[in-house]
């Protein structure tokens, strides 16, 4: 079963995105801001990590940054999340080192399938 670390401050999407994984059968691990999703990528060893980009303590920019500089942490696909999706927010979250980036709210079936080619990507590497 894939673990997934989501990192997300706002509990009502923590709680949708959650149970709704959890149903379809991945193993899930829960940070709330920046730095515990660091601290937790290295605990937890995810095997992909869901990153909402406006978070407290450390934003999700800055967070995947030092992610792909940890050799510890570098190998693990991130999906940026935002409800904010101005025009050059793909490119910037893709320049931070996201493998992806999806917008809010979440179209299950959309997230469910840039995971599932990260997370089949992720295994042939």
């Amino acid at each position: 079963m894939p673990k997934i670390l989501l990192v997300e401050d706002n509990e009502l999407n923590r709680d949708m995105l959650s149970r709704r994984l959890i149903r379809l059968g991945y193993g899930l691990t829960i940070a709330v801001d920046g730095r515990e999703a660091l601290d937790m990528a290295v605990s937890e060893a995810p095997d992909l990590i869901l990153m909402d980009l406006s978070l407290p303590e450390i934003d999700g920019w800055e967070a995947t940054r030092r992610l792909k500089a940890n050799p510890v942490t570098q190998h693990i696909p991130v999906i940026a999340l935002t409800a904010h999706a101005m025009s050059g927010d793909r490119e910037k979250a893709l320049d931070a080192g996201c493998d992806d980036f999806d917008t809010k709210p979440v179209e299950l079936p959309r997230l469910i399938e840039k995971i599932e080619a990260l997370l089949g990507s992720a295994l042939k590497s």
